[in-house]
Order: C-alpha cells, then sequence, then structure tokens
C-alpha cells in the first residue's frame, strides 16, 4: 500500500518495473547485517529491478523485445545485495511464468538466455497454463528451479557454519512452489493423489524438510529461529481445479483468492519454530501482517528501528514468548487488493471493513472459472463493504448499512493511516 502499483493494477512484472524498495531505505536485511549477521536469498525476487540496454538506459518494459534488449555485461540495479543482502541467487520475477528464465547471481546474469521457450516441451496440464514465451538460458530447467533453490540454501548454510561458526546469519529462501504453474520436479510427479499441484505442495513440503534437517545436521536447529509464510492465497485455476478434481480447498473456509481483498486472498500460514523460546503446539489467534517480522526481529536482536522504517511494523514477540498476551498488540491491519491503492481494507478486531464494492482484485462476474463462486452484495447501497469475521468468516452479509457508526471508524483509521504514511506508532 505505501507502494501502491506502480503499472495501475496489471500484473507486476520485475523487468518491466523500477525497484519498489528506494535506494538507502532501511530494510530488514540491511538492519540485520549492520548489526553483524550475514544475510543471504536464494530464489524468487519480485520486487522490481534494472536491466539496462547495450547504450546503458534502463529497460522498463516487460515483453520479449525488452529481455533481448538486455546488456548483460551491465550490473542489475535495485535487486537483493542493493538492499541489504550479502548473497543473491534467483530470478528476477516468478521463476517459470514471467519473460526471463536465467538465474541472477548476485548482480549478473552469468548463463543469458539465447532462445526463447518451447511450450511444447512443458507438461501440460489445468495447472501448467501460466507461462509467457520469453526467452531462456540454457541451465534453466522450469521443473527443478525449486532444487536449485534449495541446493544453495543448503550450501549457504553449510559454509557459513563451517567459515564463521560464530556469526549469526540471516537466510530468506524464496520458493517456486507452489506458484503457478505446478511443475514439480522429476523426483516428485505422481507422488501424491492430488494431481500435479498435490504432487508440487508435496515438493514444497520437502524443500522445507530438508532446510530443516540441514539446520540439524549442522547442530544450529535448536539455536535458529525459522519462519514459513506466504505471501497470498492461491491462484484461481489452482482453487478451481483442486476444489472440482480432488476436494481440495487451500482458501477454506475464507472468501476469495489470490488477488482478492477478501479474506481467501490475504489469509496464510504463519508457524514459527524457535526452541526454547516459543512453546511447541501453541497457537494464537493475534492479528499480524508479514509487514511485523520486521519489527519482531528489531526487538528480538535489541536494534531500535528508525521512524522512517517499518511504517506498519508492529513486533509479535510477546505473542510468540506468550501466545496470549492481555493486550492485541496491533490497533488494527491494512490490506490492499490486486489493484492498487482504491482498493483498500482494514481490519479492526472482529470488524473488516473494505473500502470499495467487489472484490479488489478478480471479477467474478467475467472469469469462466469463478462465476460458480459469486455471491450478492447484501447492502449493494453502501459505498464499501463491512462484515463481522467472528460470526460470518466467509464475508457473506455486508453489515455497512446496519452499523454505519463502524464504518464511520474504520474509514476514519484507513484515512489517518493514508495521511500520516503509517499505521505504527512514531518511533
Amino acid at each position: 500500500m505505501r507502494f501502491g502499483v506502480p503499472n495501475g493494477g496489471r500484473v507486476f512484472q520485475a523487468l518491466a518495473d523500477p525497484p519498489l524498495i528506494a535506494p538507502g531505505k532501511v530494510t530488514l536485511p540491511s538492519m540485520l547485517r549492520q548489526q553483524g549477521y550475514t544475510t543471504a536469498c536464494f530464489g524468487k525476487w519480485h520486487i522490481g529491478l534494472t536491466f539496462y540496454d547495450h547504450d546503458g538506459q534502463p529497460i522498463h518494459h516487460g515483453n520479449l523485445e525488452a529481455v533481448q534488449r538486455i546488456d548483460y555485461s551491465r550490473p542489475i540495479d535495485g535487486g537483493p545485495v542493493d538492499c541489504g543482502f550479502d548473497h543473491f541467487f534467483g530470478t528476477a520475477c516468478c521463476p517459470t511464468t514471467d519473460w526471463l528464465y536465467a538465474f541472477i547471481d548476485g548482480k549478473q546474469i552469468p548463463n543469458p538466455p539465447i532462445e526463447r521457450l518451447d511450450q511444447s516441451t512443458l507438461p501440460k496440464h489445468p495447472y501448467s497454463r501460466d507461462n509467457r514465451r520469453g526467452m531462456v538460458a540454457p541451465d534453466f530447467d522450469l521443473e527443478e528451479v525449486d532444487m536449485v533453490f534449495l541446493k544453495k540454501s543448503q550450501d549457504f548454510l553449510t559454509k557459513h557454519v563451517a567459515e564463521t561458526p560464530d556469526k549469526p546469519f540471516f537466510l530468506l529462501h524464496s520458493t517456486q512452489a507452489v506458484h503457478l504453474p505446478s511443475f514439480p520436479g522429476k523426483a516428485f510427479k505422481g507422488k501424491t493423489d492430488s494431481g500435479p499441484h498435490g504432487d508440487f505442495i508435496f515438493e514444497l513440503d520437502y524443500v522445507v524438510g530438508e532446510l530443516m534437517k540441514t539446520l540439524e545436521r549442522l547442530d544450529i536447529d535448536d539455536n535458529t529461529l525459522v519462519i514459513f509464510t506466504s505471501d497470498n492465497g492461491p491462484e484461481v485455476p489452482t482453487i478451481y481445479h483442486m476444489r472440482h478434481d480432488h476436494g481440495h480447498d487451500g482458501a477454506r473456509p475464507w472468501r476469495g483468492v489470490k488477488r482478492d481483498n477478501w479474506e481467501g486472498g490475504h489469509r496464510v500460514p504463519f508457524l514459527v519454530r524457535w526452541p526454547g523460546k516459543v512453546p511447541a503446539g501453541t497457537t494464537s489467534s493475534e492479528i499480524t501482517s508479514l509487514t511485523d517480522v520486521m519489527a519482531t526481529i528489531a526487538e528480538i536482536i535489541n536494534t531500535p528501528l528508525p521512524n522512517d522504517a517499518g511504517e506498519d511494523s508492529f513486533s509479535m514477540l510477546p505473542v510468540m514468548l506468550d501466545a496470549a498476551p492481555k493486550d492485541p498488540i496491533r490497533p488494527y491491519v491494512l490490506q490492499q487488493g490486486f489493484g492498487g491503492r482504491k482498493y483498500l481494507a482494514i481490519r479492526r478486531g472482529r470488524w473488516k471493513y473494505l473500502a470499495h464494492k467487489g472484490s479488489g482484485g478478480n471479477n467474478y462476474d467475467t472469469h469462466p472459472q469463478l462465476k460458480e463462486y459469486r455471491l450478492p452484495d447484501t447492502a449493494p447501497e453502501a459505498a464499501g463493504q463491512l462484515y463481522d469475521l467472528e460470526t460470518d468468516p466467509g464475508e457473506t452479509q455486508n453489515l455497512a448499512a446496519t452499523h454505519p457508526e463502524i464504518v464511520e471508524q474504520l474509514s476514519s483509521l484507513l484515512e489517518e493511516s493514508l495521511a500520516s504514511g503509517r499505521s505504527a506508532p512514531s518511533r
């Protein structure tokens, strides 16, 4: 929400769009590096990069012609190593979806793409139709990228412990699984009874398990905080076909999917493992957001955040250590639909207000796979949507007309956050 959607609501493409993180902005890895941590990122990077052509001009177009103009001898700007990471190996955007199918190592692509993607060689099933016919590098196997990322993370951990065992580290491992297209590697095909996407979920489980085994092998698992989470809810074709073909619903019981401002578009797992600190098997109903990771880590390492960093970040350390703090940490949380800043929502306690009509992302009236999931708006005369998530977790009854006082309160909080540029208290 702080940055908006620079492209007016279309798919964000890392080749086409400039970096979302401004130069010099304090980030989680830069904060940790300042405190003596070695920082590494392996996998998908999808918040903007700047490539250059042979004349040194930035390329901010997302298509085949743009990829073909890249001068691969020039450093790439705005990526992980410019945002606080010591090491990066991964992709500019969704690894097996967008125009550039090649691995970035640091600020360069050592093995540039030389030919167009041949889609005829790829699997064909309901979860595979999500590839743009861009340029592909000789060493880029669309079905095995997660195994490449896994090895990079394992090698980093092994080397770090061997060479600097007393130095702390921060590792961000960002997988391809389970983003469409669902291309499970050859070792995982047919491993489940739930088709290619089920196999892809199985592969994700394997990756997480192997990373945990690596921590155990290196004897650092009891002294490492591990967080597992995701960036959005399930994709449209995934939900549709998994529901129809396998009786599996990755969004249940929430309404909506990826891109929507309804809960199905935002609710994701947030699992924490920290032996001796976070009690095993505990859960919390505390409202949180991925923005809270920064303030949480800052409190763990006893480092104050500057006022212009983590403007929407609250420390969840009390929740992690206790699981049931006396008072809520967050007064409210802000959300944004895929369509940009005109599709905002706010959640406070049991109440959630969407300051717009519709999903804020997908069009349920025209999308062939979403039409059957359309629900009537029970307050069509209201400007937005108000839901009581305690009594109506499926967001079926719009209460905006019957509770105008709550709409007014939440609207005011939303506008205040926009005007002040933050929802966390000033530091």
